[in-house]
Order: C-alpha cells, then sequence, then structure tokens
C-alpha cells in the first residue's frame, strides 16, 4: 500500500501531486523548487538561496516520513540554465556526505514551473 506524505514544514503542492510518497520502504518524492512555506512566496534572489530553500523543503519532507538525506538514494535536479549548475551543486553538495552521496543526474530544461530556476526531487530508502 502507499502511504502519502505530507508536512506543514515544506510547501503545500500546487497541484494534483503529494509531496511524497512512501511504498514499503521507498519513498518517492515530487520535486521542490523555492518556496518558502510560512508565505508561499518564491525565494529567487539568487541561485544559491534559491537552492537552499529547496534543500531545506526537501529536508522537511525527508523528516515527515522520519528519514533524512542519508536515506537519499537518487536525486535529479532540473535546472533553467546549465550555467548555474556549479552554484547549485556547491549548495547541494554542503548537505550531503560525499561518500555517502546518492546517485544523481542534472539536466537543463526549456522551462521550469513557476518561471523557477532549479528543481529538485529525491527518492529515499529506509
Amino acid at each position: 500500500m502507499k502511504q502519502i506524505i505530507t508536512t506543514k514544514n515544506a510547501p503545500e503542492p500546487i497541484g494534483p501531486y503529494n509531496q511524497a510518497v512512501l511504498v514499503g520502504d521507498t519513498l518517492y518524492m515530487s520535486g521542490q523548487v523555492a518556496f518558502d512555506p510560512d508565505t508561499m512566496e518564491l525565494v529567487l534572489d539568487d541561485i544559491p538561496k534559491e537552492t537552499h530553500q529547496v534543500m531545506v523543503n526537501l529536508k522537511a519532507v525527508l523528516e515527515a516520513a522520519s528519514m533524512t538525506l542519508e536515506n537519499v538514494v537518487k536525486t535529479t535536479i532540473f535546472l533553467k540554465d546549465m550555467n548555474d549548475f556549479n552554484q547549485v551543486n556547491k549548495v547541494y553538495g554542503s548537505y550531503l556526505n560525499d561518500a555517502t552521496a546518492p546517485a544523481r543526474e542534472t539536466v537543463q530544461v526549456a522551462k521550469l514551473p513557476r518561471n523557477v530556476n532549479v528543481e529538485i526531487s529525491m527518492i529515499a530508502i529506509k
């Protein structure tokens, strides 16, 4: 059976999806963008701040499922501009242990929801 995971510490979905779905020991997390969950306003001041907010949101969803970033096995990073890769990678990497970091791909896309610059999704295992 699937269990829907939600938390007020991450932005509410803006469409017909959930923050995450737990199936057995596997957590499938929807992509997070840089909404501040308290105000539902986007943090778009600069790429590092935007990426930081995305990671904070992802951590909140993981915590709601009694997991941490150490449980993440796969990450997908979507960028509006691949020229932002180094800045995003620096912030993203600051949240992870290099020795246990998850598998990952990073892709540039034509457009992201609400014209954000970065979106990140994750899969985690208990």
